[in-house]
């Protein structure tokens, strides 16, 4: 028998922690490590790297302090990665918490951005560092109520993981297994990062980035206003702005005006929640929702997490594409917590429209809502909306909860909706370019006017609605027998009043005051026989008759005047007017554009544009805000930003 072999001393722990949360492919990354109690001896031991987001063994070496320098290789593929420092003395497992000092977690970054993927994945180190020792004084921003709690806290300190419900995981991790290939960069990459967003055309918020920079802020959204797009998988984003000290390895958040120093020299950077004053910079500028309106369940009640799930409200758009909702059908249960965010609605019949009172922005389109109420009882209670919209040349899509990535496996309509965002604003799916509207409809004619738009149908009714994108009903407001083309004049050019003028059947050109309920047509004049299609431009009325394929003109200023022909109409049945300019759409589908030159010697004629008009026909066009929006052959409203000529 074997004598008993004495117990060796259990290895003290190894803390540690990088300079660095990110690193790119072929650089090097120094970490700093010392023993978790008072031994005087340099720490040594082991170092196990994995890949966080595939659970690929990258590295096992050994180490010994107080420095170690990782060369990070070439072919490491850009990731997440967690590097366990004496992996021997801890859980072989790797199950870890926020408060895990021998583990540091760091992305590699790919050494040209943008060369594998169109798509950059940002890790929200602020947020994990904010969270690190939690009700600890002096070491975390948190409990947030508490006197004793940091306002500055340091990247150079052991711990700064994901919290233990590892928020960011479900999607991390969903990523590679449905197959996208993705770059990923620390959010701190995003603090003055115009450079290397530049490389990419969509940028994914994931989990719960709650602490950014102003310059973080700068950089994201002039990204968008640029034309690159933005997935926000996430919420309680861009809650609490901090700033930045000591070369990005301290983050300050008083989350006080009052004890923040800043507030005296410059209050754009005081640290405090970006809605609030001094900086008067509400998240939903940039983010479309925000968690003022959103809800909370912490404690025993993120059990509730589970049993909620979003209402589909728009359910032809083309971020549901492939997933059968309907209108009313719920989806996606258990995404919703443990933090939402939403924005101020108001419901007409049973669509809700963002009122943008809480600055969210008037091209927000609501996709889905969760009404959270009832969640009071264990946080905050409040609402959850998913939404999209425009923000300068780009596109920001908003999932608006923080556990979003969780159902991803599970839920197949999670996944068909994350893949349409991630495959339209990556550009791997561009689609129709003509986003849809409104339900299908009768409309026949179509015109904008101080705000309104105005259709007529089939019936010879008049209706309204407001010119958005989102899936307004029509309402009707009165008659328009015979009514075959609106238009409206954009300003009161040469003294010419804003009104809402028609062209009848019969001929007649008419007039109205351009209102939402009853008012009065006032016969103006004549109009050309057939016409289909009617612009105002410049105190000039334009009209196309298709049956000669011929533009003619006439002096809003001299209604009664003979009409003049301009030259061919370019095969257009259907025109508007938008930034002084002629736009039409012809019978085979094309989109076209002309200046409208009535008063020259020689007809400019009409020129293609890059994109073809919106499919399944087009009966009228009326513009608004740089926007086209088109309607007729029974189909859907259908709307899109002003295309390139």
């Amino acid at each position: 028998m074997t004598p008993e072999q004495p117990s060796l001393p259990k290895q003290p722990g190894i803390r540690a922690w990088a300079e660095r949360t990110s690193c790119a492919q072929g650089g090097r990354l120094t970490f700093h490590l010392d023993h978790s109690d008072s031994d005087p001896d340099p720490a040594s031991g082991r170092v196990l790297i994995t890949d966080a987001v595939t659970d690929e063994v990258r590295l096992s070496a050994p180490v010994t302090g107080p420095t170690w320098t990782l060369d990070v290789p070439h072919t490491w593929p850009s990731s997440l990665y967690r590097a366990t420092f004496d992996p021997a003395t801890f859980d072989p497992a790797g199950a870890t918490t926020d408060e895990a000092e021998h583990e540091v977690w760091f992305v590699v970054r790919t050494a040209r951005p943008g060369s594998t993927s169109p798509v950059l994945v940002s890790i929200p180190f602020a947020t994990w560092r904010a969270y690190t020792h939690s009700g600890q004084p002096g070491r975390s921003i948190y409990f947030a109520e508490q006197p004793d709690r940091a306002s500055r806290v340091s990247f150079a300190s052991p711990g700064g993981g994901p919290p233990p419900e590892r928020w960011e995981e479900g999607l991390l991790r969903w990523l590679p297994r449905a197959g996208y290939r993705v770059e990923f960069c620390s959010g701190l990459d995003l603090h003055d990062g115009d450079e290397l967003l530049a490389h990419y055309r969509l940028l994914v918020i994931n989990g719960h980035d709650e602490y950014w920079s102003m310059e973080m802020r700068d950089s994201v959204e002039a990204f968008a206003r640029r034309g690159g797009n933005l997935a926000v998988f996430a919420a309680n984003t861009a809650w609490w702005q901090m700033r930045l000290e000591d070369d990005r390895r301290t983050m300050v958040c008083h989350r006080d005006s009052v004890t923040d120093p800043m507030t005296a020299i410059d209050p754009r950077r005081v640290t405090v929640e970006w809605s609030s004053s001094p900086v008067d910079r509400p998240e939903n500028t940039m983010t479309g929702v925000s968690f003022r309106r959103g809800a909370g369940a912490w404690g025993e009640g993120m059990a509730l997490i589970r049993k909620e799930a979003y209402t589909a409200r728009f359910g032809a758009h083309w971020v549901f594409d492939g997933t059968g909702l309907a209108d009313g059908d719920p989806f996606a249960r258990g995404a919703l917590g443990y933090e939402t965010d939403a924005c101020a609605l108001e419901w007409i019949g049973d669509v809700p429209r963002a009122t943008g009172s809480d600055s969210t922005p008037s091209s927000f389109v609501v996709l889905a809502t969760a009404d959270l109420r009832h969640w009071r009882d264990y946080g905050q209670g409040g609402a959850a909306t998913m939404g999209i919209f425009r923000l300068g040349a780009g596109t920001v899509f908003n999932a608006a909860t923080i556990n979003w990535g969780s159902v991803l496996d599970e839920d197949p309509v999670a996944d068909r909706i994350t893949r349409n965002v991630l495959d339209r604003l990556s550009g791997a799916a561009p689609g129709d370019a003509w986003e849809i509207a409104g339900a299908p409809a009768e409309v026949h004619a179509l015109a904008v006017c101080e705000g309104v738009l105005f259709g007529v149908d089939g019936a010879g009714s008049l209706l309204c609605r407001e010119p958005s994108g989102q899936n307004l009903p029509w309402r009707r407001i009165g008659e328009a027998p015979g009514v075959r083309a609106l238009a409206s004049s954009r300003e009161a050019a040469g003294a010419l009043p804003l009104e809402l003028y028609a062209a009848t059947d019969d001929g007649l050109l008419l007039r109205r005051d351009p209102v939402a309920g009853p008012a009065e047509w006032h016969e103006a004049g004549t109009v050309p026989p057939g016409i289909t299609a009617l612009a105002l431009c410049d105190a000039g009325v334009f009209a196309v008759t298709p049956h000669d394929d011929t533009l003619h003109h006439l002096s809003a200023l001299e209604p009664h005047a003979p009409w003049r022909v301009l030259g061919d109409a370019g095969g257009a049945v259907a025109l508007t007017t938008m930034n002084c300019r002629l736009w039409a759409v012809t019978a085979d589908g094309r989109l076209r554009t002309r200046l409208p030159e009535a008063s020259g010697t020689k007809d400019a004629g009409f020129t293609d544009c890059s994109s073809p008009g919106p499919s399944g026909g087009c009966d009228a066009l009326a513009a608004r805000a740089g926007t086209l929006y088109a309607a007729g052959s029974g189909g859907p409203l259908r709307i899109r930003r002003q295309p390139a000529i």
